[in-house]
């Protein structure tokens, strides 16, 4: 069998639409293009089984056929790749970066609000939301009333993801009710609302929080700097030479002495490693001008 051949041959369990590696290997090299997401062959049947309503809805037959629509299409191009995307999440994940911040972090930034000041947070790879109302609920704290002030102070959290429609779950702020059980009791009572078998954030919540489509490999339309960063789960599927990239430009968006948060599984890499130090598990302090 010639290498052209073998390059052509066909996954076994493509059943519905010609897909073969060749196919394959160029919507990998698609996603990396595009999101940085490094898709290695274990991931051909997911990419395959993703993507197949959408050759359905397209009326195309075969792979190679998707793919000259995706090189053609930008909308459909973005929808593929947002259909990529992992988005796993949950209210208070990986819940002791949120007592460090609310320890160490929360302290200072609510004197600086409450005394006129600007405070402002970003979730980068913000998902569905949860992890950005976990962070709000955490800054306006277990007392109700001195939530209220802080929230009405110079206070905004940007968050921003790749996937659209991951965008629009977080506007939306709501959510199953069984999710309360990851929250602290006193911060469920303050700051969310039950509506039968869902719950939804407050509007003092909500009121704090900008969601953006953002491409964390592209242009970032960002005004000023930022105290706190969660980037969160989101360099498991880089390789180093982008992590090392992105870690590089989220440091520099922090104010000095800012925080950056990351995944339990991931770690500081290339020239941010030189300006911010590890203050705890996975959580890294700028250093201070």
């Amino acid at each position: 069998m010639s290498a052209l051949a073998a390059t052509k041959s066909p996954y076994e369990g493509a059943v519905d639409f010609a897909y073969s590696r060749e196919d394959f290997q160029a919507l990998s090299k698609l996603v990396y293009a595009d999101a940085g997401i490094v898709m290695p062959e274990g991931k051909a049947m997911l990419i395959y089984s993703r993507l197949t309503k959408y050759l359905r809805e397209r009326e195309v037959t075969t792979f190679a056929e998707y793919l000259r629509l995706l090189n053609t299409d930008a909308g459909e191009r973005r929808r593929a790749i947002n259909a990529l995307t992992t988005n796993h999440t949950k209210f208070f994940r990986e819940n002791h970066h949120f007592e460090h911040f609310a320890r160490e972090v929360r302290p200072v930034l609510v004197r600086r609000a409450l005394g006129g000041g600007r405070v402002r947070m970003w979730s980068a790879g913000c998902s569905s939301g949860e992890e950005v109302y976990s962070l709000i609920m955490t800054l306006l704290g277990d007392d109700k009333t001195m939530g209220q002030r802080i929230a009405g102070s110079d206070i905004a959290l940007l968050a921003s993801d790749l996937a659209d429609h991951v965008i629009e779950a977080g506007n939306a702020a709501t959510y199953p009710a069984h999710v309360t059980e990851e929250m602290p009791l006193r911060l469920k009572q303050n700051w969310v609302v039950t509506n039968g078998a869902n719950i939804t954030m407050s509007d003092t919540v909500r009121s704090l929080v900008r969601f953006r489509q953002l491409n964390l490999l592209g242009n970032w339309p960002l005004k000023g700097m930022f105290d706190v960063i969660f980037c969160r789960n989101v360099m498991i599927y880089f390789d180093e030479q982008t992590k090392a990239k992105l870690l590089d430009r989220l440091c520099a968006t922090l104010q000095p002495g800012g925080y950056l948060y990351i995944g339990h599984s991931e770690r500081l890499v290339g020239p941010a490693a030189e300006y911010c130090e590890p203050v705890g598990p996975t959580i890294y302090r700028k250093h201070a001008e």
